[in-house]
């Protein structure tokens, strides 16, 4: 499964959140904690900062190749302060009918759009659920889908359901997305496990998503991850614990002056001036982290030098 993540705060060093902690998400797709395999098949990250000559833009950049081997990464993110900033590695099959491109690269990023999003995410027999998902995408998004994936189609069809960029209004596309994907995998005879792992970015907000279907389709499935995952890798078991297992929040402050543990300064929500969601947690110890457990959507807005969080239960 790939790993996401996202930051909103006072800029910061790009490599002090991608490059320099314990556990970077560069480092992650070396040597990912919570994931049997590696992240080979691409990375990217979009980003916005005052000192960037077009703050009000995201800067993306995607490269099709493991990000511990991207020379680029080593040049170009040292360079880089940033206040919003959202990360992706991703994983793919092993095997010829992985595309390794740039545009199959998170995060994705629309003309027109409110958000860019990435995801831990896996939607089982798209291709075939188009026949019955495609009338609710409008043409102004499809034509701007230029990759092969399942992510960047469902961006098509969470952007088409927005009928505002508010959480009410965001909360109420998701919650519908998954809605019409449970029905067409009905209608078709195709259920199958699928992860609605996401981050949703723009600037000085993050909308993290940790939902989905289980593996006959079902809005509710049940279990103890931690329990799940000691079945191994490629068991329904362990397919299962990934669904459920939770996404990680970290609230703080001055995460721009913290250049040497990276174990960084944790406080009370009044107090917090940044925050942090993301796959793993950056430092060896999630001590300090929250959880976003399974079925939950988290809204971060950082509102002058504060960052607010609201956690809510979907429904579907």
């Amino acid at each position: 499964m790939c790993r996401v993540l996202a930051y909103i705060g006072p800029e910061i060093a790009l490599e002090n959140l991608l490059l320099k902690p314990e556990n970077s998400l560069i480092n992650q797709a070396l040597d990912p904690e919570r994931h049997p395999e590696l992240q080979l098949a691409g990375w990217g990250f979009g980003a916005w900062g005052e000192s960037l000559l077009k703050p009000e833009e995201p800067f993306i950049y995607r490269r099709p190749m493991a990000a511990f081997h991207d020379d680029n990464a080593s040049r170009i993110i040292p360079s880089l302060q940033v206040s919003t900033m959202l990360a992706h590695v991703r994983a793919a099959a092993y095997d010829s009918k992985a595309v390794l491109i740039d545009e199959n690269c998170h995060p994705f990023s629309f003309e027109g759009a409110p958000w860019i999003v990435a995801q831990n995410g896996y939607l089982p027999g798209w291709q075939l659920l188009q026949r019955e998902l495609l009338q609710h995408c409008k043409d102004d998004y499809l034509k701007q889908m230029l990759g092969t994936t399942d992510t960047e189609f469902l961006y098509v069809l969470l952007l088409s359901l927005l009928e505002g960029d508010s959480d009410e209004d965001t909360q109420r596309a998701i919650e519908e997305l998954l809605r019409l994907v449970a029905q067409a995998m009905e209608v078709l005879g195709l259920p199958g496990l699928t992860k609605l792992k996401m981050a949703l970015v723009s600037p000085d907000r993050i909308i993290g998503v940790n939902w989905g279907l289980g593996l006959r389709g079902e809005l509710d499935p049940a279990g103890d991850w931690r329990e799940l995952r000691k079945s191994g890798p490629g068991t329904d078991d362990f397919s299962l614990s990934m669904l459920l297992e939770p996404m990680y929040l970290l609230l703080g402050r001055d995460f721009q002056h913290d250049e040497t543990t990276y174990d960084f300064e944790s406080c009370t929500e009044e107090e917090a001036s940044a925050a942090v969601f993301a796959s793993e947690p950056l430092t060896d110890s999630d001590e300090d982290w929250l959880r976003l457990e399974y079925g939950e959507i988290v809204f971060l807005h950082k509102e002058g030098e504060h960052v607010t969080r609201t956690v809510k239960k979907l429904q579907a």
